[in-house]
């Protein structure tokens, strides 16, 4: 295969890595949004999105000329080879997928595209979208492929030219492996099947990941309970080839642009094909439990929240990003005001105007006065913070790692207590000891 006239449609995180990387990949890639001052910065080669070695991707592309930026669709998917709908899917009423966005490009572009232009979802939609897609269409001639991506946040770029696998499927087979061939240069397995069993890989790989963090919590929280460590534990879990070492560290819950809405959108697909997906819903309860556990964990650590100075390390909903969408840091945190609290917070990516809380530019702020210090987001840069002036700053003497990011030690020679996940308490009077010293 040559090189192929692509439109992608969205320069979210996922429109724009896709765009970028298969210019990269040696395509004539046009990238498509509705926000005009939005498509000026990306022409003029300024990313928004904190993302590594993604601005470098766009910027050679431009210079290539093998990437460019328009305002509306019609007139690039008029002479494309393949159009890729990378449109927001977010959680609609009652927790279904809402597809008006993918909806609305269809409508736009429909009657202009050329015959056997693949019309590929990269967007996570719910299985049976790619039925749907056709009907809307109303052609026969243009093949929908659904084309799952499976990027994560923080490492995009990577994820796309060093993936996993690629997943396409469609009811035309020959319009799936034309769409698999656009990824010809990447070393990766291609799983080949039709639209339906497509859609499905992305849910069920994302919610089995979702269901994988709710019960490392769970696991944690028996840790703490019986007086075992979630790390010792983790680790002899992690070399069971079955299950392996990835999501399995405990923290305040998960969130994110995914696997929220993604859990959310699966039950109810499940609800309507009449199954009761009780292992997923459980896990979802268990992570909004999760969160409830670390604000009753920071209570009983600093003597109870209201009137507490508390500082919050970590907004965002993951390290290596700047997304505060349904981050469980953001929502941790706004718990901790709701219960009458004093927060002062700090992201190295994340700016203010967040109610409740102050958000300050320097991490050292957060200690001034502060009865205790919570680490919510797992920057490293936290890890070389000089614990020993902030404990001068600091008016109590709690940190709780909610991420069990810190070095323990490090914490205790400040003359600090130090409080994890699934883990012993450490105080001053253990200096070191791993025994249990005392619960919040």
């Amino acid at each position: 295969m040559g090189q192929a006239r692509i439109v992608v449609v969205g320069t979210g995180y996922v429109g724009l890595t896709t765009g970028a990387c298969l210019a990269g990949l040696g395509h004539r890639v046009t990238c498509v949004d509705v926000d005009e001052a939005k498509v000026a910065r990306l022409a003029a080669g300024q990313v928004d999105i904190l993302e590594p070695g993604l601005e470098e991707l766009v910027s050679r592309g431009l210079s290539a000329g093998r990437l460019s930026f328009v305002v509306g669709a019609r007139r690039a998917a008029a002479v494309a080879d393949a159009v890729f709908l990378c449109v927001p899917t977010p959680m609609g009423v009652g927790g279904a997928a809402d597809l008006r966005a993918v909806e609305a490009v269809v409508a736009e572009i429909g009657d202009v595209l050329p015959s056997r232009c693949a019309l590929i979802t990269k967007s996570t939609v719910p299985v049976g979208t790619a039925g749907r897609i056709r009907d809307l269409l109303g052609r026969d001639d243009v093949p929908v492929v659904a084309n799952p991506e499976f990027l994560r946040e923080g490492t995009a770029v990577a994820d796309f030219m060093s993936p996993d696998r690629i997943v396409v499927g469609s009811d035309d087979r020959s319009a799936a492996e034309w769409v698999a061939g656009l990824y010809r240069d990447l070393a990766a397995p291609n799983v080949i099947t039709d639209a339906a069993s497509a859609e499905m890989v992305k849910y069920a790989a994302n919610c089995f990941l979702a269901m994988k963090l709710s019960y490392v919590n769970a696991i944690a929280e028996l840790c703490e309970r019986l007086g075992a460590d979630i790390l010792a534990v983790t680790e002899g879990m992690g070399y069971d080839r079955r299950i392996g070492r990835s999501f399995l560290k405990p923290g305040p819950g998960w969130g994110g642009s995914c696997l929220p809405k993604d859990t959310h959108a699966l039950v109810q697909v499940a609800d309507a094909a009449g199954f009761d997906f009780t292992l997923l819903s459980a896990a979802i309860v268990e992570n909004i439990a999760q969160r409830d556990r670390i604000v009753a964990k920071i209570a009983g650590a600093v003597g109870g929240l209201a009137g507490a100075r508390i500082g919050v390390l970590g907004l965002a909903f993951k390290a290596g990003t700047s997304d505060v969408r349904d981050s469980p840091a953001l929502s941790v945190a706004s718990m901790l005001a709701a219960h009458g609290a004093e927060v002062i917070a700090y992201d190295p990516a994340v700016g203010g105007g967040f109610p409740g809380m102050n958000v300050v530019d320097d991490p050292y702020q957060v200690a001034k006065g502060a009865d205790g210090i919570v680490v919510l987001t797992e920057w490293d840069e936290f890890r070389k913070l000089d614990w020993t002036y902030l404990a001068e700053l600091m008016h109590g003497e709690a940190v709780i790692d909610t991420r069990n990011l810190l070095d323990p030690q490090a914490v205790l020679d400040a003359g600090l207590s130090w409080l994890g996940l699934g883990r012993p308490r450490r105080t001053r009077a253990s200096q070191g000891d791993l025994t249990t010293a005392g619960r919040p």
